[in-house]
């Protein structure tokens, strides 16, 4: 992987997020399934379609190259482990690396696109790809407050607009911010909605700062979130030919 620093971020140790198509994760020359945990192999033979596996391969592949680009060390070296705060099962929840307990991680996947960070600091991402905003603004009027939703009604496209505001209240509910039941209390009205295909945007909730990005390439729209501002990790893969 390589990173690209933007603009007021010079910071080497700054958290990295990343974005990919699965299959392009999958072809990665450091990538494949020998670098899972064999709990990790059993969940993915448990998904009954074969592109339902690749995404969840894929994501917990990106998240060790983040890791490991972040660490300076090489993906191999690390293990990815998960835990759930309420019932205490390993075969799902928050991820961390046991060996590395100060570097933070985070994961995210739909359908043909993952999303990774990783960072010093508690990081949370999350990906969704717009051809979901119609159906997602279903659920508008339950994760949104007043002023959110109404901003997002006014909006020349709704279901884009919510799904900006949908993948940044995931990324806070994965830093551990926000919780499932209380998004709509969380209000980011005050975030600008739209955000250049392509480029960066960077913005502050609080005290946290926060990375937005669209993704024409994959359809997506992707948020992620740290106490430190994210920087964009590329993800190489080898030429064809």
């Amino acid at each position: 992987m390589t990173s690209e620093d933007q603009e007021h971020d010079q910071d080497q140790h700054a958290p990295l997020a990343a974005v990919a198509a699965s299959a392009d994760v999958l072809r990665h020359p450091e990538a494949g399934e020998h670098l899972l945990t064999a709990l990790e192999r059993e969940r993915a033979a448990r998904f009954r379609y074969e592109a339902a596996r690749d995404d969840f391969t894929a994501a917990h592949i990106l998240v060790r190259l983040c890791a490991a680009r972040l660490l300076g060390l090489p993906v191999t070296a690390l293990t990815l482990a998960q835990n759930c705060p309420d019932c205490g099962k390993a075969d799902h929840g928050r991820p961390y690396l046991p060996d590395h307990p100060d570097v933070h991680v985070s994961l995210s996947h739909t359908n043909g696109v993952v999303a990774a960070g990783a960072g010093l600091r508690p990081i949370g991402v999350d990906v969704e790809l717009t051809a979901r905003s119609g159906s997602l603004l279903d659920v508008a009027g339950r994760v949104l407050g007043p002023a959110e939703l109404a901003q997002v009604r006014s909006h020349p496209e709704p279901g884009v607009a919510f799904l900006r505001q949908w993948v940044r209240k995931e990324s806070l509910i994965k830093l551990g911010r926000a919780s499932l039941d209380g998004l709509a209390a969380v209000d980011l009205s005050a975030l600008p909605l739209d955000v250049p295909a392509g480029r960066p945007l960077h913005s502050r909730y609080q005290d946290l700062h926060l990375l937005d990005w669209t993704d024409p390439a994959h359809g997506a729209a992707v948020s992620a979130v740290s106490t430190a501002a994210p920087r964009i990790a590329l993800l190489t893969t080898p030429s064809a030919g």
